[in-house]
């Protein structure tokens, strides 16, 4: 559950104590604690005197830090890392959560894009954070169906039925204005040469015919070649995509209240490059990944944490899900429902294989 890494300070089983109450409690709370708090609370009979020398000590380490306002301290990233890779205790999701997931995922009746859309909807939901779920660009994409609507302006519309009964839809420009029996024409030869067939090879042939049709060539076909190089170019070279929910359950966190903070980390939602990079990094670990604040490189991700995990079809993992929001969340509670929706998403996309 651990990100690499510079080495752990060295603390001893008293220290540790401290640490994981006051961090624990500042997840709770949202407030800098306070010795006299920590020493009631940590279970040890120490002075609050005695809890003042060892927080001052773990102050000098970089693992806590006093905020201007208080007298208190709270957990830095550093304490983060070292609480989530030594001290913390992962609780497991009661059995009603773990149905209300399967409920929600293992439904026959939902194509990929659902599937994946449901279980960022369902991450957010539980842990009332932004729920990301990564889509990895797909080698082969094999189209059903396809169908040309004329548009103004030399524009078409293009509905294009996946094999998997997803349907995308894209407007592309043409060099002239095409009639609807122009465009029916095309999309009927297409339509019969499309089934079976991936769409870099059906370019690829399509290509081919137009060579050796080249002296002969028919308006029909110059209009075939067009949309099939235009559409289905397009197709393969969509990049990765990035489904994310429960953006604004974000507004509410008090670690984030700053408006200029919200602002940078919204702007890092649309542009989504930087979350798909973290997230990529992701899917080349195994097992439940965690970034916090600093460690993720992006400055408009240094208030956050970012959990992960990598979910499967078959034995190769395709894409990464996972969890975005304060530094200050409830680390026992949000890795059990990422790796939990992980396995449970894993065995869906399965099950529909």
């Amino acid at each position: 559950m651990s990100m690499p890494h510079q080495s752990r300070p060295h603390i001893d089983e008293r220290a540790q104590r401290l640490l994981k109450t006051l961090i624990e409690l500042y997840i709770r709370d949202g407030q800098p604690v306070g010795s006299r708090t920590l020493s009631r609370d940590s279970g040890m009979e120490l002075s609050p005197a005695t809890v003042r020398n060892v927080i001052s000590d773990l102050e000098e380490m970089g693992l806590v830090r006093s905020p201007h306002t208080s007298a208190g301290r709270m957990p830095t990233v550093q304490g983060y890392r070292l609480f989530i890779d030594t001290m913390l205790n992962v609780k497991p999701l009661d059995s009603s959560e773990v149905e209300a997931l399967k409920h929600q995922l293992i439904k026959p009746e939902l194509n990929s894009k659902l599937l994946l859309k449901s279980a960022s909807t369902l991450l957010s939901d539980f842990t009332r954070l932004a729920g990301v779920v990564m889509i990895p660009k797909r080698d082969t994409q094999v189209i059903e169906h396809v169908e040309f609507l004329p548009l103004s302006d030399r524009r078409v519309l293009v509905i294009l039925v996946l094999q998997e009964g997803e349907v995308q839809n894209r407007v592309i420009h043409t060099d002239r204005d095409y009639s609807q029996q122009e465009l029916q024409q095309a999309a009927n030869y297409l339509n019969g040469r499309l089934r079976g067939h991936d769409l870099a090879d059906l370019r690829d042939a399509l290509k081919r015919e137009l060579l050796e049709a080249q002296r002969e060539l028919s308006n029909l076909m110059h209009l075939v070649i067009q949309m099939s190089d235009t559409v289905f170019n397009d197709s393969l070279t969509d990049g990765d995509e990035l489904l994310v929910e429960g953006q604004t359950n974000l507004m509410g966190s008090g670690d984030l209240s700053d408006m200029e903070k919200l602002k940078r980390l919204f702007e890092a939602f649309n542009r989504k490059r930087d979350i798909l990079h973290l997230l990529d990094r992701s899917q080349k670990a195994e097992g439940v990944q965690i970034f916090i604040g600093q460690e993720s490189g992006y400055e408009a991700l240094d208030n956050c944490s970012v959990v992960t995990s990598t979910y499967s079809a078959g034995d190769q993992v395709v894409g990464v899900l996972g969890v975005v929001g304060p530094t200050r969340m409830a680390y026992d509670r949000v890795i059990p429902l990422v790796d939990i929706t992980a396995k449970l998403l894993s065995a869906a996309l399965n099950h529909r294989a």
